[in-house]
Protein backbone atom coordinates (compact mmCIF):
# COMPACT_ATOMS: atom_id res chain seq x y z
CA UNK A 1 0.00 0.00 0.00
CA UNK A 2 0.94 3.69 -0.36
CA UNK A 3 3.01 4.92 2.96
CA UNK A 4 1.98 7.87 4.91
CA UNK A 5 4.82 9.21 3.94
CA UNK A 6 4.14 9.55 0.00
CA UNK A 7 0.38 10.50 0.83
CA UNK A 8 1.12 13.29 2.80
CA UNK A 9 3.86 14.21 -0.21
CA UNK A 10 1.36 13.72 -3.03
CA UNK A 11 -0.82 15.71 -1.21
CA UNK A 12 1.80 18.83 -0.72
CA UNK A 13 2.45 18.75 -4.78
CA UNK A 14 -1.43 18.90 -5.02
CA UNK A 15 -1.84 21.70 -3.12
CA UNK A 16 0.99 23.58 -5.09
CA UNK A 17 -0.29 22.90 -8.14
CA UNK A 18 -3.56 24.66 -6.84
CA UNK A 19 -1.95 27.16 -5.56
CA UNK A 20 -0.04 27.90 -9.35
CA UNK A 21 -2.96 27.25 -10.92
CA UNK A 22 -4.26 30.78 -10.17
CA UNK A 23 -2.13 31.66 -13.50
CA UNK A 24 -3.48 29.95 -16.33
CA UNK A 25 -0.40 27.83 -17.80
CA UNK A 26 -1.33 26.36 -21.18
CA UNK A 27 0.86 23.86 -20.91
CA UNK A 28 -1.10 22.29 -18.08
CA UNK A 29 -4.11 22.45 -20.28
CA UNK A 30 -4.94 19.14 -22.05
CA UNK A 31 -7.46 20.97 -24.12
CA UNK A 32 -4.43 22.84 -26.01
CA UNK A 33 -2.76 21.87 -29.18
CA UNK A 34 0.16 19.64 -28.50
CA UNK A 35 2.44 22.45 -30.30
CA UNK A 36 1.21 25.06 -28.12
CA UNK A 37 1.66 23.29 -24.87
CA UNK A 38 6.00 22.51 -25.61
CA UNK A 39 6.07 26.31 -26.82
CA UNK A 40 4.57 27.77 -23.65
CA UNK A 41 6.44 25.47 -21.30
CA UNK A 42 9.71 26.36 -23.06
CA UNK A 43 9.47 29.65 -22.97
CA UNK A 44 9.15 29.83 -19.25
CA UNK A 45 12.00 27.76 -18.53
CA UNK A 46 15.65 28.61 -17.03
CA UNK A 47 18.68 27.34 -18.49
CA UNK A 48 19.08 25.45 -15.24
CA UNK A 49 16.07 23.92 -15.81
CA UNK A 50 16.20 23.02 -19.77
CA UNK A 51 19.87 21.90 -18.89
CA UNK A 52 17.84 19.56 -15.98
CA UNK A 53 15.61 18.10 -18.59
CA UNK A 54 18.49 17.31 -20.61
CA UNK A 55 20.09 14.86 -18.17
CA UNK A 56 19.37 11.40 -16.99
CA UNK A 57 20.71 9.86 -13.49
CA UNK A 58 20.60 6.25 -11.80
CA UNK A 59 18.43 5.74 -8.98
CA UNK A 60 21.40 4.75 -7.12
CA UNK A 61 22.37 8.22 -6.46
CA UNK A 62 19.04 9.82 -6.80
CA UNK A 63 16.59 11.56 -4.40
CA UNK A 64 13.08 13.42 -4.71
CA UNK A 65 15.64 16.30 -3.14
CA UNK A 66 18.37 16.12 -5.82
CA UNK A 67 15.50 15.77 -8.50
CA UNK A 68 13.80 19.03 -7.16
CA UNK A 69 17.03 20.54 -6.83
CA UNK A 70 18.48 20.05 -10.15
CA UNK A 71 15.22 19.77 -12.06
CA UNK A 72 16.32 15.95 -13.21
CA UNK A 73 14.44 15.20 -16.14
CA UNK A 74 14.79 11.04 -16.28
CA UNK A 75 16.16 8.74 -13.75
CA UNK A 76 17.04 4.83 -14.89
CA UNK A 77 17.35 1.85 -12.90
CA UNK A 78 21.12 0.39 -14.27
CA UNK A 79 22.00 -2.97 -14.80
CA UNK A 80 21.06 -4.49 -11.10
CA UNK A 81 20.04 -1.22 -9.51
CA UNK A 82 16.93 -1.94 -7.67
CA UNK A 83 15.56 -0.32 -4.82
CA UNK A 84 15.41 -3.42 -2.84
CA UNK A 85 16.63 -7.31 -2.95
CA UNK A 86 13.16 -9.43 -4.43
CA UNK A 87 11.36 -5.75 -4.70
CA UNK A 88 7.91 -6.22 -5.13
CA UNK A 89 5.98 -4.32 -7.81
CA UNK A 90 4.33 -1.96 -5.20
CA UNK A 91 7.62 -1.32 -3.77
CA UNK A 92 9.03 -0.38 -7.45
CA UNK A 93 6.25 1.58 -7.93
CA UNK A 94 6.48 3.51 -4.41
CA UNK A 95 10.21 4.42 -5.56
CA UNK A 96 9.53 5.82 -8.99
CA UNK A 97 6.37 8.03 -7.58
CA UNK A 98 8.44 9.58 -4.18
CA UNK A 99 11.03 10.52 -6.93
CA UNK A 100 8.27 12.29 -9.45
CA UNK A 101 7.33 14.00 -6.42
CA UNK A 102 10.37 15.67 -6.56
CA UNK A 103 10.07 16.64 -10.23
CA UNK A 104 6.29 17.85 -9.23
CA UNK A 105 7.93 20.02 -6.43
CA UNK A 106 9.50 21.89 -9.00
CA UNK A 107 8.35 25.58 -10.04
CA UNK A 108 6.99 24.54 -13.32
CA UNK A 109 6.41 20.82 -12.61
CA UNK A 110 7.62 19.37 -15.34
CA UNK A 111 7.03 15.15 -14.32
CA UNK A 112 10.17 12.92 -15.30
CA UNK A 113 10.12 9.92 -16.78
CA UNK A 114 11.76 6.53 -15.27
CA UNK A 115 13.51 4.27 -17.51
CA UNK A 116 14.52 0.54 -16.91
CA UNK A 117 16.85 -2.20 -19.56
CA UNK A 118 13.54 -4.75 -20.01
CA UNK A 119 15.17 -6.26 -22.68
CA UNK A 120 14.04 -10.32 -23.00
CA UNK A 121 10.88 -9.61 -20.36
CA UNK A 122 11.24 -6.97 -17.22
CA UNK A 123 14.46 -9.18 -16.25
CA UNK A 124 15.63 -6.57 -13.26
CA UNK A 125 12.40 -7.20 -11.32
CA UNK A 126 11.88 -9.66 -9.18
CA UNK A 127 9.07 -12.69 -10.04
CA UNK A 128 8.88 -11.10 -13.59
CA UNK A 129 7.92 -13.23 -16.79
CA UNK A 130 11.73 -13.76 -18.64
CA UNK A 131 11.36 -14.60 -21.68
CA UNK A 132 14.04 -16.49 -24.34
CA UNK A 133 16.53 -13.38 -25.48
CA UNK A 134 16.31 -12.05 -28.74
CA UNK A 135 18.95 -15.25 -29.98
CA UNK A 136 16.47 -17.54 -29.25
CA UNK A 137 13.49 -15.34 -30.37
CA UNK A 138 14.99 -14.98 -34.00
CA UNK A 139 14.83 -18.69 -34.50
CA UNK A 140 10.78 -18.50 -34.53
CA UNK A 141 10.66 -15.91 -37.55
CA UNK A 142 7.41 -14.98 -35.78
CA UNK A 143 6.90 -11.72 -35.66
CA UNK A 144 3.45 -11.54 -34.59
CA UNK A 145 5.09 -14.00 -30.93
CA UNK A 146 7.48 -11.02 -30.47
CA UNK A 147 4.78 -8.58 -31.19
CA UNK A 148 3.00 -10.45 -28.23
CA UNK A 149 6.19 -10.69 -26.22
CA UNK A 150 6.22 -7.18 -26.26
CA UNK A 151 2.65 -6.19 -25.34
CA UNK A 152 3.41 -8.85 -22.18
CA UNK A 153 6.53 -6.59 -21.41
CA UNK A 154 5.12 -3.62 -21.13
CA UNK A 155 2.20 -4.81 -19.03
CA UNK A 156 4.77 -5.67 -16.74
CA UNK A 157 7.07 -2.87 -16.93
CA UNK A 158 4.26 -0.70 -16.23
CA UNK A 159 2.81 -2.92 -13.53
CA UNK A 160 6.19 -1.66 -11.82
CA UNK A 161 5.35 2.10 -12.09
CA UNK A 162 7.71 2.38 -14.76
CA UNK A 163 7.00 4.30 -18.56
CA UNK A 164 10.09 3.37 -20.31
CA UNK A 165 12.38 0.56 -21.38
CA UNK A 166 15.45 0.21 -23.55
CA UNK A 167 14.46 -2.29 -25.72
CA UNK A 168 14.48 -3.57 -27.97
CA UNK A 169 18.39 -4.78 -29.81
CA UNK A 170 18.37 -4.46 -33.40
CA UNK A 171 22.12 -5.18 -33.62
CA UNK A 172 22.90 -7.46 -36.62
CA UNK A 173 25.28 -9.94 -35.07
CA UNK A 174 28.14 -10.49 -37.71
CA UNK A 175 30.53 -12.23 -35.20
CA UNK A 176 29.81 -14.51 -32.23
CA UNK A 177 32.45 -13.64 -30.83
CA UNK A 178 30.94 -10.54 -29.56
CA UNK A 179 29.74 -10.31 -25.88
CA UNK A 180 26.38 -9.17 -27.11
CA UNK A 181 25.51 -11.27 -29.79
CA UNK A 182 22.23 -12.78 -27.22
CA UNK A 183 20.67 -9.95 -28.11
CA UNK A 184 20.47 -10.23 -31.64
CA UNK A 185 18.01 -11.99 -33.42
CA UNK A 186 20.27 -12.97 -36.10
CA UNK A 187 22.83 -12.43 -38.34
CA UNK A 188 20.63 -12.10 -41.34
CA UNK A 189 19.51 -8.36 -41.68
CA UNK A 190 15.48 -9.10 -42.72
CA UNK A 191 15.11 -11.38 -39.90
CA UNK A 192 16.22 -8.80 -37.12
CA UNK A 193 14.06 -6.19 -39.69
CA UNK A 194 11.23 -8.54 -39.02
CA UNK A 195 11.33 -8.59 -35.52
CA UNK A 196 10.96 -4.68 -35.57
CA UNK A 197 7.21 -5.74 -34.87
CA UNK A 198 8.07 -5.92 -31.20
CA UNK A 199 8.05 -1.91 -31.06
CA UNK A 200 4.12 -1.73 -31.74
CA UNK A 201 3.97 -4.33 -29.76
CA UNK A 202 6.09 -2.57 -26.26
CA UNK A 203 4.05 1.50 -27.48
CA UNK A 204 1.04 -0.07 -28.90
CA UNK A 205 -0.23 -0.36 -32.70
CA UNK A 206 0.08 3.32 -34.30
CA UNK A 207 -3.93 5.23 -35.02
CA UNK A 208 -4.62 5.36 -38.75
CA UNK A 209 -4.21 9.01 -38.91
CA UNK A 210 -1.42 9.51 -36.46
CA UNK A 211 1.61 11.91 -37.79
CA UNK A 212 4.22 9.67 -39.10
CA UNK A 213 7.26 11.66 -37.87
CA UNK A 214 6.12 11.76 -33.98
CA UNK A 215 6.98 9.30 -31.93
CA UNK A 216 3.90 7.23 -29.88
CA UNK A 217 2.83 5.57 -26.82
CA UNK A 218 -1.01 4.36 -26.65
CA UNK A 219 -1.71 4.67 -23.22
CA UNK A 220 -0.64 3.59 -19.51
CA UNK A 221 -0.54 -0.24 -20.37
CA UNK A 222 2.45 0.57 -22.78
CA UNK A 223 5.83 2.17 -22.86
CA UNK A 224 7.83 4.01 -24.65
CA UNK A 225 10.50 1.53 -26.61
CA UNK A 226 14.39 2.16 -27.59
CA UNK A 227 15.50 0.48 -30.71
CA UNK A 228 19.70 0.59 -29.66
CA UNK A 229 22.11 0.76 -29.88
CA UNK A 230 23.58 2.19 -33.17
CA UNK A 231 24.12 1.36 -36.89
CA UNK A 232 26.85 -1.22 -37.61
CA UNK A 233 27.34 -2.38 -33.38
CA UNK A 234 27.06 -5.57 -33.96
CA UNK A 235 29.87 -5.74 -36.98
CA UNK A 236 32.83 -5.01 -34.98
CA UNK A 237 36.22 -6.76 -35.88
CA UNK A 238 36.99 -9.81 -34.24
CA UNK A 239 33.72 -8.95 -32.48
CA UNK A 240 35.12 -6.75 -30.18
CA UNK A 241 32.45 -4.82 -28.50
CA UNK A 242 32.71 -1.31 -29.05
CA UNK A 243 35.15 -1.80 -31.82
CA UNK A 244 35.60 -0.61 -35.07
CA UNK A 245 33.25 -2.01 -37.77
CA UNK A 246 35.39 -1.82 -41.00
CA UNK A 247 32.68 -2.10 -44.06
CA UNK A 248 31.72 -0.44 -47.04
CA UNK A 249 28.72 2.30 -47.61
CA UNK A 250 26.61 -0.20 -49.35
CA UNK A 251 27.24 -3.18 -47.03
CA UNK A 252 26.70 -0.76 -44.07
CA UNK A 253 23.38 0.43 -45.79
CA UNK A 254 22.37 -3.20 -46.81
CA UNK A 255 22.97 -5.14 -43.43
CA UNK A 256 22.92 -2.76 -40.40
CA UNK A 257 21.11 0.16 -41.48
CA UNK A 258 17.80 -1.58 -42.76
CA UNK A 259 16.12 -2.59 -38.60
CA UNK A 260 17.24 1.01 -38.20
CA UNK A 261 15.37 2.33 -40.55
CA UNK A 262 12.08 0.26 -39.81
CA UNK A 263 12.79 1.13 -35.81
CA UNK A 264 12.65 5.01 -36.78
CA UNK A 265 9.01 4.62 -38.13
CA UNK A 266 8.34 2.46 -34.64
CA UNK A 267 9.84 3.88 -31.44
CA UNK A 268 12.53 5.80 -30.01
CA UNK A 269 16.34 4.65 -30.21
CA UNK A 270 19.65 4.46 -27.25
CA UNK A 271 23.17 4.01 -28.04
CA UNK A 272 25.24 2.49 -25.55
CA UNK A 273 26.70 3.57 -22.38
CA UNK A 274 29.85 6.34 -21.44
CA UNK A 275 29.58 7.11 -25.26
CA UNK A 276 30.37 10.94 -24.30
CA UNK A 277 33.39 10.10 -22.72
CA UNK A 278 34.70 7.64 -25.30
CA UNK A 279 34.53 10.67 -27.78
CA UNK A 280 38.21 10.77 -26.49
CA UNK A 281 41.01 8.72 -25.99
CA UNK A 282 41.56 7.70 -23.27
CA UNK A 283 38.03 8.46 -22.34
CA UNK A 284 37.07 11.09 -20.59
CA UNK A 285 40.27 13.09 -21.35
CA UNK A 286 38.24 16.06 -22.24
CA UNK A 287 35.10 16.37 -20.89
CA UNK A 288 34.20 19.96 -21.57
CA UNK A 289 34.91 19.17 -25.90
CA UNK A 290 33.05 15.88 -25.40
CA UNK A 291 30.16 17.44 -24.38
CA UNK A 292 30.38 20.49 -26.86
CA UNK A 293 30.63 17.89 -29.57
CA UNK A 294 27.79 15.74 -28.74
CA UNK A 295 25.49 18.53 -27.95
CA UNK A 296 26.15 20.35 -31.57
CA UNK A 297 26.20 16.34 -33.40
CA UNK A 298 22.28 16.63 -32.11
CA UNK A 299 22.40 14.66 -28.58
CA UNK A 300 19.90 15.73 -26.88
CA UNK A 301 19.51 13.83 -23.13
CA UNK A 302 22.94 12.54 -21.61
CA UNK A 303 22.18 10.18 -19.07
CA UNK A 304 24.53 8.75 -16.35
CA UNK A 305 26.42 6.00 -18.09
CA UNK A 306 25.92 8.33 -21.31
CA UNK A 307 23.21 6.48 -23.41
CA UNK A 308 23.35 8.90 -25.73
CA UNK A 309 19.21 8.41 -26.52
CA UNK A 310 18.36 9.52 -29.77
CA UNK A 311 14.62 9.63 -30.82
CA UNK A 312 12.85 8.05 -33.52
CA UNK A 313 10.82 9.51 -35.82
CA UNK A 314 13.36 12.97 -35.22
CA UNK A 315 11.97 13.14 -32.37
CA UNK A 316 12.50 12.05 -28.23
CA UNK A 317 15.54 11.73 -26.14
CA UNK A 318 18.12 12.11 -28.23
CA UNK A 319 18.50 15.07 -26.57
CA UNK A 320 19.00 13.48 -23.27
CA UNK A 321 22.53 12.91 -21.41
CA UNK A 322 22.59 9.50 -19.42
CA UNK A 323 25.31 10.74 -16.71
CA UNK A 324 24.23 8.50 -13.92
CA UNK A 325 26.76 9.35 -10.84
CA UNK A 326 28.59 12.17 -11.93
CA UNK A 327 25.94 14.25 -13.67
CA UNK A 328 26.90 17.47 -11.95
CA UNK A 329 29.86 17.67 -14.12
CA UNK A 330 27.45 17.49 -17.29
CA UNK A 331 25.32 20.06 -15.91
CA UNK A 332 27.69 22.75 -15.10
CA UNK A 333 29.90 21.83 -18.19
CA UNK A 334 26.93 22.71 -20.66
CA UNK A 335 25.82 25.24 -18.42
CA UNK A 336 29.06 27.11 -18.85
CA UNK A 337 29.08 26.13 -22.73
CA UNK A 338 25.82 28.04 -23.30
CA UNK A 339 26.74 30.81 -21.38
CA UNK A 340 30.28 31.19 -23.09
CA UNK A 341 27.81 31.06 -26.47
CA UNK A 342 29.81 27.67 -27.53
CA UNK A 343 26.65 25.76 -27.47
CA UNK A 344 23.76 27.90 -28.80
CA UNK A 345 20.20 28.09 -26.66
CA UNK A 346 18.20 27.31 -30.11
CA UNK A 347 20.20 24.09 -30.08
CA UNK A 348 19.46 23.53 -25.73
CA UNK A 349 15.58 24.95 -27.00
CA UNK A 350 15.58 21.92 -29.86
CA UNK A 351 16.81 19.14 -27.08
CA UNK A 352 14.04 20.32 -24.81
CA UNK A 353 11.64 20.91 -27.51
CA UNK A 354 11.75 17.41 -27.99
CA UNK A 355 12.17 16.12 -24.52
CA UNK A 356 9.01 17.62 -23.58
CA UNK A 357 7.04 16.60 -26.86
CA UNK A 358 7.51 12.92 -25.99
CA UNK A 359 6.81 13.18 -22.06
CA UNK A 360 3.39 14.68 -23.37
CA UNK A 361 2.72 11.77 -25.96
CA UNK A 362 3.63 9.80 -22.76
CA UNK A 363 0.58 11.02 -21.25
CA UNK A 364 3.40 12.24 -17.72
CA UNK A 365 1.75 15.67 -17.49
CA UNK A 366 -2.12 13.84 -17.24
CA UNK A 367 -1.00 11.18 -15.38
CA UNK A 368 2.42 11.55 -13.52
CA UNK A 369 1.96 9.39 -10.45
CA UNK A 370 1.88 5.49 -11.02
CA UNK A 371 -0.80 3.61 -9.65
CA UNK A 372 -1.23 -0.53 -8.14
CA UNK A 373 -4.09 -1.21 -10.75
CA UNK A 374 -1.55 -3.16 -13.27
CA UNK A 375 0.39 -5.04 -10.33
CA UNK A 376 -1.22 -8.25 -10.70
CA UNK A 377 0.75 -8.09 -14.25
CA UNK A 378 3.82 -9.18 -13.09
CA UNK A 379 4.54 -12.67 -13.52
CA UNK A 380 0.97 -13.35 -14.68
CA UNK A 381 0.16 -16.74 -15.33
CA UNK A 382 -0.95 -15.80 -19.38
CA UNK A 383 2.50 -14.16 -19.70
CA UNK A 384 4.47 -17.11 -18.55
CA UNK A 385 2.81 -19.48 -20.99
CA UNK A 386 3.36 -17.19 -23.28
CA UNK A 387 6.84 -17.30 -22.54
CA UNK A 388 6.77 -21.56 -22.26
CA UNK A 389 5.33 -20.92 -25.87
CA UNK A 390 8.43 -19.06 -26.88
CA UNK A 391 10.83 -21.44 -25.59
CA UNK A 392 9.50 -24.55 -27.48
CA UNK A 393 9.74 -22.41 -30.87
CA UNK A 394 13.30 -20.94 -29.92
CA UNK A 395 14.47 -24.47 -29.41
CA UNK A 396 16.82 -25.98 -32.70
CA UNK A 397 16.98 -29.56 -33.10
CA UNK A 398 20.56 -30.06 -34.33
CA UNK A 399 21.13 -33.49 -34.12
CA UNK A 400 18.37 -36.47 -33.72
CA UNK A 401 20.33 -39.58 -33.92
CA UNK A 402 22.93 -40.62 -36.43
CA UNK A 403 21.68 -41.54 -40.25
CA UNK A 404 19.65 -44.48 -40.24
CA UNK A 405 19.46 -44.89 -36.45
CA UNK A 406 16.22 -44.54 -34.44
CA UNK A 407 15.44 -41.04 -33.39
CA UNK A 408 16.25 -40.31 -29.42
CA UNK A 409 13.84 -37.64 -29.48
CA UNK A 410 10.70 -37.78 -28.47
CA UNK A 411 11.85 -39.10 -25.07
CA UNK A 412 10.36 -41.89 -22.89
CA UNK A 413 7.84 -40.27 -20.28
CA UNK A 414 8.13 -43.67 -18.77
CA UNK A 415 11.55 -45.35 -18.02
CA UNK A 416 12.91 -46.83 -15.29
CA UNK A 417 15.34 -44.36 -14.02
CA UNK A 418 16.87 -41.37 -16.22
CA UNK A 419 19.65 -39.02 -15.26
CA UNK A 420 19.40 -35.65 -15.81
CA UNK A 421 23.15 -33.48 -15.80
CA UNK A 422 25.58 -30.65 -16.01
CA UNK A 423 26.00 -27.60 -14.69
CA UNK A 424 23.08 -25.57 -15.87
CA UNK A 425 20.55 -28.16 -15.19
CA UNK A 426 19.16 -26.51 -12.41
CA UNK A 427 19.08 -22.86 -12.76
CA UNK A 428 16.98 -19.86 -12.36
CA UNK A 429 13.27 -19.85 -12.85
CA UNK A 430 11.34 -23.29 -14.01
CA UNK A 431 14.90 -25.43 -14.12
CA UNK A 432 15.07 -27.64 -16.22
CA UNK A 433 15.33 -30.39 -13.38
CA UNK A 434 12.25 -28.91 -12.41
CA UNK A 435 11.02 -29.25 -16.07
CA UNK A 436 11.67 -32.88 -16.63
CA UNK A 437 10.37 -33.94 -13.20
CA UNK A 438 7.30 -32.05 -13.94
CA UNK A 439 6.74 -34.13 -17.47
CA UNK A 440 7.47 -37.22 -16.96
CA UNK A 441 5.77 -40.54 -15.75
CA UNK A 442 5.69 -40.34 -11.71
CA UNK A 443 7.17 -44.06 -11.74
CA UNK A 444 9.72 -43.15 -13.64
CA UNK A 445 13.19 -42.57 -11.43
CA UNK A 446 15.04 -38.84 -11.53
CA UNK A 447 18.45 -38.91 -10.34
CA UNK A 448 20.19 -35.55 -10.64
CA UNK A 449 23.97 -34.98 -10.73
CA UNK A 450 25.69 -32.09 -11.90
CA UNK A 451 29.13 -33.94 -13.11
CA UNK A 452 28.77 -37.59 -12.69
CA UNK A 453 32.06 -39.15 -13.35
CA UNK A 454 32.84 -42.19 -15.24
CA UNK A 455 32.05 -44.84 -12.30
CA UNK A 456 29.13 -43.40 -11.22
CA UNK A 457 27.96 -43.79 -14.60
CA UNK A 458 28.49 -47.47 -15.19
CA UNK A 459 27.25 -48.20 -11.93
CA UNK A 460 23.44 -46.78 -12.22
CA UNK A 461 21.59 -48.43 -14.90
CA UNK A 462 20.43 -45.34 -16.38
CA UNK A 463 17.69 -45.79 -19.72
CA UNK A 464 18.85 -42.43 -21.21
CA UNK A 465 20.37 -38.96 -19.28
CA UNK A 466 19.81 -35.26 -20.57
CA UNK A 467 22.66 -33.15 -19.99
CA UNK A 468 22.39 -29.46 -19.59
CA UNK A 469 25.45 -27.23 -20.12
CA UNK A 470 26.98 -24.15 -21.61
CA UNK A 471 27.82 -20.46 -20.82
CA UNK A 472 28.61 -18.31 -17.75
CA UNK A 473 26.42 -15.38 -17.66
CA UNK A 474 28.05 -12.57 -19.08
CA UNK A 475 26.94 -8.90 -20.60
CA UNK A 476 28.89 -6.46 -22.99
CA UNK A 477 32.77 -6.45 -23.29
CA UNK A 478 32.79 -8.78 -20.63
CA UNK A 479 31.37 -11.30 -22.92
CA UNK A 480 34.03 -11.24 -25.70
CA UNK A 481 35.25 -14.40 -26.12
CA UNK A 482 38.09 -15.46 -28.68
CA UNK A 483 37.83 -19.36 -28.14
CA UNK A 484 33.85 -19.89 -27.34
CA UNK A 485 34.04 -22.96 -25.31
CA UNK A 486 31.29 -23.70 -22.98
CA UNK A 487 31.77 -23.38 -18.76
CA UNK A 488 34.41 -26.09 -16.99
CA UNK A 489 33.20 -29.02 -16.62
CA UNK A 490 30.46 -28.90 -19.12
CA UNK A 491 32.96 -31.20 -21.70
CA UNK A 492 33.93 -33.82 -19.32
CA UNK A 493 30.35 -34.11 -18.40
CA UNK A 494 29.43 -34.68 -21.98
CA UNK A 495 32.19 -37.32 -22.19
CA UNK A 496 31.25 -39.00 -19.19
CA UNK A 497 27.73 -39.47 -20.06
CA UNK A 498 27.41 -39.90 -23.59
CA UNK A 499 30.30 -42.20 -23.55
CA UNK A 500 28.62 -44.43 -21.33
CA UNK A 501 24.49 -44.33 -22.23
CA UNK A 502 22.36 -42.64 -24.83
CA UNK A 503 21.56 -38.93 -23.91
CA UNK A 504 20.01 -35.38 -25.06
CA UNK A 505 23.03 -32.74 -24.60
CA UNK A 506 20.95 -29.32 -24.19
CA UNK A 507 23.51 -26.09 -24.82
CA UNK A 508 22.49 -22.90 -23.15
CA UNK A 509 24.22 -20.12 -24.60
CA UNK A 510 24.01 -16.74 -26.81
CA UNK A 511 25.46 -17.47 -29.43
CA UNK A 512 26.87 -20.70 -31.27
CA UNK A 513 29.86 -22.60 -29.66
CA UNK A 514 32.58 -25.30 -30.03
CA UNK A 515 30.35 -28.82 -30.21
CA UNK A 516 32.05 -30.25 -33.43
CA UNK A 517 34.72 -32.35 -31.81
CA UNK A 518 32.41 -33.85 -29.23
CA UNK A 519 29.36 -34.16 -32.24
CA UNK A 520 30.48 -37.95 -32.56
CA UNK A 521 29.80 -38.70 -28.79
CA UNK A 522 26.10 -37.16 -28.79
CA UNK A 523 22.81 -38.80 -29.65
CA UNK A 524 20.57 -35.44 -29.22
CA UNK A 525 22.12 -31.89 -29.47
CA UNK A 526 19.68 -29.32 -28.74
CA UNK A 527 20.54 -25.11 -29.23
CA UNK A 528 18.19 -23.76 -26.04
CA UNK A 529 20.08 -20.36 -25.83
CA UNK A 530 19.31 -18.39 -23.01
CA UNK A 531 15.40 -19.68 -22.73
CA UNK A 532 14.17 -17.23 -19.46
CA UNK A 533 12.26 -18.40 -16.68
CA UNK A 534 10.00 -20.96 -18.74
CA UNK A 535 12.06 -23.76 -18.68
CA UNK A 536 8.58 -26.46 -19.48
CA UNK A 537 8.99 -24.87 -22.50
CA UNK A 538 12.41 -27.48 -22.92
CA UNK A 539 10.63 -30.88 -21.14
CA UNK A 540 7.25 -29.85 -23.71
CA UNK A 541 9.50 -30.61 -26.91
CA UNK A 542 11.80 -33.33 -25.30
CA UNK A 543 8.73 -35.60 -24.38
CA UNK A 544 6.82 -35.28 -27.65
CA UNK A 545 3.61 -32.84 -26.42
CA UNK A 546 5.13 -30.56 -29.08
CA UNK A 547 7.37 -30.69 -31.70
CA UNK A 548 10.63 -29.29 -33.13
CA UNK A 549 10.17 -26.43 -35.53
CA UNK A 550 12.97 -23.80 -34.73
CA UNK A 551 15.47 -23.02 -37.72
CA UNK A 552 19.21 -21.90 -36.79
CA UNK A 553 19.02 -17.73 -36.91
CA UNK A 554 22.69 -17.79 -36.77
CA UNK A 555 25.76 -19.93 -38.58
CA UNK A 556 26.55 -22.36 -36.18
CA UNK A 557 30.84 -22.67 -37.21
CA UNK A 558 32.87 -25.74 -36.96
CA UNK A 559 36.35 -23.73 -35.76
CA UNK A 560 36.54 -20.08 -34.52
CA UNK A 561 39.01 -19.82 -36.81
CA UNK A 562 36.37 -19.74 -39.53
CA UNK A 563 35.16 -16.69 -37.92
CA UNK A 564 33.30 -13.95 -38.92
CA UNK A 565 31.35 -16.63 -41.57
CA UNK A 566 28.01 -15.74 -42.15
CA UNK A 567 25.57 -16.84 -44.59
CA UNK A 568 26.42 -16.09 -48.52
CA UNK A 569 29.63 -15.69 -47.57
CA UNK A 570 32.10 -17.31 -49.93
CA UNK A 571 34.53 -20.08 -47.78
CA UNK A 572 30.80 -20.72 -46.02
CA UNK A 573 31.59 -25.00 -44.74
CA UNK A 574 28.97 -24.41 -41.31
CA UNK A 575 28.83 -27.39 -39.12
CA UNK A 576 25.17 -26.59 -39.36
CA UNK A 577 24.21 -24.05 -41.89
CA UNK A 578 21.90 -21.19 -41.60
CA UNK A 579 18.16 -21.90 -41.59
CA UNK A 580 18.87 -25.90 -39.97
CA UNK A 581 16.61 -27.33 -37.71
CA UNK A 582 15.49 -30.92 -37.44
CA UNK A 583 11.93 -31.21 -37.17
CA UNK A 584 9.79 -34.18 -34.71
CA UNK A 585 6.31 -34.63 -34.28
CA UNK A 586 4.12 -34.25 -31.75
CA UNK A 587 3.95 -37.85 -30.07
CA UNK A 588 -0.02 -37.78 -29.88
CA UNK A 589 -0.30 -37.14 -33.69
CA UNK A 590 2.23 -39.59 -34.76
CA UNK A 591 -0.22 -42.15 -32.75
CA UNK A 592 -3.12 -40.85 -34.09
CA UNK A 593 -1.25 -41.42 -37.60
Amino acid sequence: MMTARLSAQIGLVLLLCVCIEAEYMSYKDPKQPLDVRIEDLIRRMTLEEKIGQMTMIDRKVASADIVKDYFIGALLSGGGSVPAPKASAETWINMVNEFQIGALSTRLGIPLFYGIDAVHGHNTVYNATVFPHNVGLGVTRDPELVKKIGAATALEVRATGIPYTFAPCIAVCRDPRWGRCFESYSEDHEIVRAMTEIIPGLQGDLPPDYPSDFPYVGGRTKVAACAKHFVGDGGTTDGINESNTIIDWDGLLSIHMPAYLDSIRKGIVISDSQGIDKITTPPHDNYTYSVEASINAGIDMVSENVYHIISLCGYALKDIFLVPENFMELIDTLALLVKKNVISMTRIDDAVERILRVKFIMGLFENSMADFTLVNQLGSQEHRELAREAVRRSLVLLKNGENGDVPLIPLPKKAKKILVAGSHANDIGTTILAAVKNAIDPQTEVVHHENPGKEFMNSNGFSYAIVAVGELPYSETVGDSMNLTIARPGYDTITNVCQAIKSVVIIISGRPVVIQPYLPLIDALVAAWLPGTEGQGVADVLFGDYGFTGKLARTWFRTVDQLPMNVGDPHYDPLFPFGFGLTTTPRDMKESQ
